[in-house]
């Protein structure tokens, strides 16, 4: 089966600028008084291996290299200032037990998605650094794109994912798995062969989160939908539900949502948003989920619901609870070009009020 597409329609670039709960107004002025300036606390600074390659931004010339050398070529686009972006250098490019065979295997090429550089994809396409990230559909800092020895895109990760899980990512595309088969297709039988050894992930109880195969028909459902992919084996899904999904900034952000989970190796069958027959394994390549815990966020009436954005990967506390006021408030109307947008609008109110945003949890 052919890769998914990896350019997707355009969309506006955006930075993430949010994270942990932020305090309220009055919590940071006395009435009637002019309060100062509040910050924004927790942008980091990632400083890059010095393996990471110096390339002129030729990137077919510099996949002819990489292919010649039995290697591929990463494109990592990042932000100044990002936290995740940061997070991933320290802990996946440089500290990962990893990092010396992903040096062998990989070229990696930095790129500033508001950076100005003239970057040439191949002989007829040029444009600056933001404007190649506004062409890649970039809404996450670091999103990172894998290229194949063909200078085609074949893998895709939008955000910040942990050790374990974007070594999977490198291997599929080492092994030019791409070439048969999905990266979610991949991921899924990675899942089923370790599976036993890792111990299963038991699905665990929230009062917000109803099951899908109970719930039989989501295209009943009005208004903002959550659907919560999540598997038995996975890594991540423990630490959402004992970290976000146990706090009350969360909980006030998701009532407006019907909350369900679904399961995304599950051949049991239930009717879809869309009103047509499903399962969680099909719904979720449907909708290209690859990755679980995978939060996609919906709104619209009974039978038309809209896809409107999705969390997929880790997000501090004050970013998450962004994202889901942004449709679950219907903010998405207000700010349609980016959930970003409406993040660094509710920053620049807060800020101004003279609250302290906090943009990271550590």
């Amino acid at each position: 089966m052919p890769a998914r597409p990896m350019y997707p329609a355009l969309m506006l670039v955006a930075p993430l600028l949010a994270l942990a709960a932020a305090p309220t107004l009055a919590e940071t002025a006395d009435a009637g008084a002019a309060p100062e300036t509040g910050r924004v606390l927790g942008g980091k600074q990632s400083s890059h291996p010095d393996w990471f390659k110096e390339s002129f931004l030729d990137i077919a010339e510099d996949v002819d290299e990489a292919t010649d050398a039995g290697r591929h070529v990463i494109l990592f686009l990042e932000m100044n200032g990002c936290p995740y972006c940061y997070k991933m250098v320290e802990e996946n490019f440089k500290g990962s037990d990893y990092s010396d065979w992903l040096r062998e295997r990989f070229d990696v090429i930095a790129l500033n998605i508001r950076g100005d550089r003239e970057v040439a994809m191949d002989a007829e396409t040029t444009m600056p650094e933001k404007a190649l990230a506004e062409a890649l559909g970039v809404r996450y800092t670091p999103t990172v794109i894998f290229m194949s020895q063909t200078n085609e895109p074949v893998a895709r990760v939008n955000g910040y994912r942990n050790v374990e899980d974007f070594k999977q990512v490198l291997d599929y595309v080492d092994a030019q798995a791409y070439q048969s088969q999905t990266l979610a297709d991949y991921l899924d039988a990675q899942k089923t062969e370790t599976a036993a050894a890792a111990g299963a992930y038991a699905f665990r109880e929230h009062a917000l989160i109803r099951e899908a195969i109970d719930v039989g028909n989501l295209s009943a459902i009005d208004g903002p939908l959550l659907l919560l992919f999540e598997d038995a084996s996975c890594r991540a899904c423990d630490a959402l539900h004992d970290g976000h999904l146990k706090a009350p900034e969360v909980a006030a952000a998701l009532k407006p949502y019907t909350v369900v989970r679904v399961d995304a190796l599950s051949d049991a069958e239930f009717t879809g948003p869309d009103g047509k027959p499903t399962t969680g394994a099909q719904l979720a390549d449907d909708l290209g989920v690859e990755y679980r815990p995978t939060l996609v966020l919906m709104d619209g009436p009974a039978g038309s619901k809209e896809d409107i954005a999705r969390i997929e990967s880790m997000l501090y506390r004050y970013h998450f609870v962004g994202l889901l006021e942004y449709v679950g408030l219907g903010k998405y109307r207000e700010f349609p070009d980016s959930p970003f947008d409406y993040i660094n609008a509710k920053t620049a109110r807060l800020t101004a009020a003279g609250a302290d945003v906090s943009i990271s949890d550590e």
